[in-house]
């Protein structure tokens, strides 16, 4: 029997075209670099180079783009095998314009559908994702069919097993409030399939309407998570367990570059953290220091950390708040 996966992610990829000039508008950049992207996607990256055994559940266009993700995948140490074309729809492509700290405008032209919303529950290997140790699935692979079936199904299967993921991961562009269910309904599907949630404060108010950090929380528990992270950005990040653990971890100081990858950087650590069975407040630093690395470098997959740069930046700022105290007590 082959081994099993640590962490299989579905959902979301495409091509990311980041400008390699900051500070300026995409009408006045004339330099890009060019990137694997997609949340979900990069999640599994994230994961990988921490040395866990990965794969991704998406889909391309037939195109050069879509063999430039499946090799990227690869490379990163990702497993393609369900990564399949459609030759319907192009692979999509997204924008960003750089302005650090805090304001990373986001362009994603998926148009007329993206290739990975066409996930269809019949090419589900579900024995595969039901043996993963970690399943991540995210809100955007809710917002149009076949997708949606295939994400619930997927969540479905697993049964609340292992360490189940969702992800809210909410892009209002994506979703067409003329169409079908709206998306805290579908988010309450989906998280009482899952045993983790995970989300920053204006995903948490789209599936709960909750804002607060701790009622936040305390709803995506209500919803059927045994465990809710909610992401503050410069506030740090919010655990809450059902057994009543609740941590607040602190970010790390970092020089922003680019923000937009931190959360998959967050998340690949996150899985980590949680297969190795640390506690919970171990996990959200480890995820916080990995978030914080990504945001400091351009890009978001070739970004993400190894296990030595983690562990280096949970040093130095221990170091840092050492002497910090050290100065503040005049030690």
């Amino acid at each position: 029997m082959p081994e099993r996966y640590d962490v299989i992610t579905m959902g979301r990829i495409g091509v990311d075209l980041y400008p390699l000039q900051t500070g300026l508008p995409l009408s006045r950049v004339d330099t890009f670099g060019k990137f694997l992207g997609g949340s979900p996607s990069n999640v599994a990256v994230a994961a990988a180079r921490l040395g866990r055994r990965t794969a991704v559940v998406t889909r391309t266009g037939q195109d050069p783009f879509g063999t430039y993700l499946r090799e990227q995948l690869r490379e990163f140490g990702v497993d393609d095998r369900w990564v399949t074309s459609v030759d319907a729809y192009p692979t999509p492509v997204t924008f960003c314009e750089l302005f650090p700290p805090d304001d990373f405008p986001l362009y994603f032209y998926r148009q007329p559908k993206a290739p990975d919303l066409e996930i269809r529950t019949s090419e589900l290997d579900l024995d595969a994702i039901r043996s993963a140790r970690v399943f991540w699935a995210t809100g955007t692979g809710l917002c149009a069919e076949p997708s949606r079936s295939a994400t619930l199904a997927a969540l479905r299967a697993r049964d609340r097993s292992g360490i189940t993921v969702f992800d809210l991961d909410w892009r209002p562009m994506f979703w067409d409030p003329a169409r079908g269910t709206g998306p805290a309904a579908l988010y309450h599907q989906a998280l009482a399939l899952a045993t983790v949630a995970v989300g920053n404060l204006e995903e948490c108010g789209i599936a709960t309407g909750e804002r607060e950090p701790y009622a936040a929380a305390r709803a995506l528990l209500d919803a059927g998570a045994e465990l809710a992270v909610v992401k503050q950005g410069p506030e740090g990040v919010l655990a809450v367990h059902r057994d009543g653990t609740a941590v607040r971890v602190e970010p790390l100081p970092v020089d922003v570059v680019n923000g937009l990858g931190a959360g998959d950087a967050f998340g690949g650590a996150l899985c980590h953290g949680l297969l190795a069975g640390w506690p919970t407040e171990r996990v959200m630093r480890y995820a916080n220091a990995a978030g914080a690395l990504v945001a400091g470098r351009l890009a978001c997959s070739s970004a993400m950390p190894f296990p030595y740069e983690i562990e280096a930046a949970l040093r130095g700022n221990e170091e840092t708040a050492h002497e910090k105290k050290e100065r503040s007590t005049g030690a």
